[in-house]
């Protein structure tokens, strides 16, 4: 069985066959200014994925039932029955076996490539390998994807959190083959570059461009490098930050001020564009980019090609080996 990476599966100490990590996420809530008289929408679909997360984790915590399967008492938190969590040695982030993982979607390039099981660049994104990882990246959900939300509405958001996390998954199985991978960092990165992509497509209506650049991009930077320590898959995290930043291009741009004022206006007044000329580059630029990398990926994914093959050095995005660490056991 192939070992398990975090975004991916959590947890250090003896696996079989490999290791694991845990997921590290760490986020800010920005507050940025902007000038726009838009509506702000009610955010129901954020808190749904959170939700959505927690149930589906309960449901594996039930399905995974350790006790029958550790009949020594190792299981941790023994209280909580069926519910209870694997021995800590196994998983230190308090959650499933590798196995329950795989069984309910985690991604696999075996399972994908050899078995046709497409489905699972999906299912991962839902997964989570422990109590910890799942409370992460629910809590940085909830900081990034409601401010979104409220601003955007739920389709956008949903979209481009969707699509943010298969882009991550493929990504992932396309340059981390030998890993299984679960999580939802692939979608939140997505969501980070989807912020960052509408500061600049809608840069002229941001009271404080300076700040709200310079804050995201350290947000962005910070958890980019915690990428690159051992046991965390950090090219799901490009994958998403990539798909969600191309996103952000094509679903966020806000319309001009004067168009949202037009109701205002004389009626022999010319109304302006809704958009600014360089919104409609963005945004058709993005799209063409965001189809050929799928394309690209997808096809490179399912004729098995090796990445390191052609590229020595693409490993070192996900982890940098030093003195106090190897890579070996990724």
């Amino acid at each position: 069985m192939a070992s398990v990476d975090v975004e991916s599966r959590g947890g250090g100490g003896p696996v079989k066959n490999g290791s694991r990590g845990s997921n590290n996420y760490s986020t800010s809530s920005t507050s940025f200014v902007v000038d726009d008289s838009e509506t702000q929408w009610t955010s129901w679909l954020v808190p749904m994925f959170v939700v959505a997360n927690i149930a589906v984790f309960v449901v594996m915590m039930y399905v995974n039932d350790c006790p029958k399967h550790h009949r020594t008492g190792s299981c941790v938190a023994k209280f909580l029955g069926r519910f209870s969590f694997e021995p800590l040695r196994l998983n230190p982030l308090f959650g499933p076996s590798d196995s329950t993982l795989i069984k309910l979607g985690a991604l696999d390039w075996n399972r994908v490539v050899h078995r046709h099981q497409g489905w699972r660049l999906v299912t991962c994104i839902w997964l989570h390998a422990g109590v910890i990882h799942v409370a992460v990246n629910m809590l940085c959900l909830i900081l990034i994807g409601v401010r979104l939300e409220q601003q955007f509405g739920f389709v956008r958001i949903g979209i481009a959190f969707l699509l943010s996390g298969f882009g991550g998954s493929v990504l992932s199985a396309v340059f981390n083959p030998k890993y299984i991978t679960v999580g939802a960092s692939g979608a939140l990165f997505g969501l980070l570059g989807a912020m960052l992509s509408e500061l600049f497509t809608n840069w002229t209506l941001y009271t404080n461009k300076a700040a709200a650049l310079v804050t995201l991009a350290f947000v962005i930077a910070v958890n980019l490098a915690i990428g690159i320590l051992p046991h965390v898959n950090n090219f799901a995290n490009i994958g998403g930050f990539l798909t969600g930043f191309l996103l952000g291009f094509i679903l966020l741009p806000r319309p001009q001020l004067a168009w949202l004022d037009r109701r205002n206006l004389p009626a022999d007044v010319p109304v302006k564009s809704k958009y600014k000329a360089y919104q409609y580059v963005l945004w058709l630029a993005s799209l063409l980019l965001l189809l050929a990398g799928f394309t690209v990926a997808l096809v490179m994914l399912f004729q098995k090609k090796n990445v390191d093959d052609h590229c020595h050095w693409c490993h070192y995005l996900s982890c940098v080996p030093t003195d106090s660490w190897t890579c070996d056991g990724k």
